[in-house]
């Protein structure tokens, strides 16, 4: 992170690719796919738009940041219990995404399709931000509640500094934000694609589909927990980060495949039968 282009344009592509890389952390990956899935069952307009809205509400963050930053022309260090704080927040909505799809399959009959339409208790209603695109927004903005993000947006906007002050570590900020949101937007739009067409398939598909995002965001906040609890654990996850996004990916992709397959080989057999 520290050994950054001295020059502008290197520097924005660099900026772009690191947003993207951000956009595929296992974290917001999980999140997305949760939120996806309970707005879907919702039959919520902005469904397949989920992801594009986290980015942005995370990315709002790193552009104030970058502001704030780029006013001052200094070095910004985020309080040390940010971190803390950040971390806890994703972990905390993480287990609820999985809960509340978890919830749903185990409530929803034989042979229905897994809706959550009146599974959410009043408590899961309050607290899932699920209802409006800006509730969606506000959750990406609390998972940048980070060390990680903070101090990123920070460094960035320091070395953008150099080449013509708040205006440039604006620009900077914006580049990483499109990364993101490219990665972040693709996911979003990609998911609500698989568990559209799950749904359509067979009720099994859509219990499979949502039993595979609810072990997702549940596997990613224990994960999270670990990072917390185990300092070795912590230091094994580093540098791995690409990779476990990547798995949250091809995880989504193989239970897709999974349950269309199996939907189709039930109902074969019982066309045969």
């Amino acid at each position: 992170m520290h050994d950054l282009p001295s020059d502008w344009s290197a520097l924005c592509a660099v900026v772009f690719l690191l947003g993207m890389r951000h956009g595929f952390d296992a974290d917001h990956l999980a999140a997305i796919d949760g939120l996806t899935r309970l707005t879907s069952r919702d039959h919520r307009y902005f469904a397949r738009y989920c992801g594009t809205l986290f980015s942005l509400g995370h990315g709002a963050v790193v552009l104030c940041i970058a502001a704030v930053v780029g006013l001052l022309s200094e070095r910004w260090a985020p309080p040390g219990w940010f971190d803390l704080l950040g971390a806890w927040i994703s972990i905390s909505f993480l287990l609820l995404i999985g809960i509340v799809n978890l919830r749903a399959v185990l409530r929803t009959a034989p042979g229905a399709v897994v809706p959550l339409l009146g599974v959410k208790g009043p408590l899961f209603a309050r607290l899932m931000p699920s209802s409006n695109p800006l509730g969606v927004a506000g959750v990406g903005a609390l998972f940048a509640l980070s060390f990680d993000t903070l101090s990123q947006s920070a460094l960035f906007a320091v070395t953008a500094a150099r080449f013509g002050g708040v205006s440039h570590a604006l620009l900077l900020g914006l580049v990483f934000v499109l990364g993101m949101l490219l990665a972040d937007g693709l996911n979003g739009w990609w998911i609500a694609r698989l568990i559209a067409r799950a749904d359509q398939v067979a009720a099994l598909a859509s219990r499979i589909m949502s039993v595979v995002v609810s072990a997702v965001s549940l596997l990613i906040a224990a994960m999270g927990i670990g990072k917390l609890l185990s300092p070795a654990f912590q230091g094994w996850t580093e540098g791995r980060e690409l990779a476990f996004g990547a798995a949250v990916v091809v995880v989504i992709a193989l239970g897709y495949v999974f349950a269309i397959s199996l939907s189709r080989k039930i109902r074969t057999l019982g066309r045969a039968n």
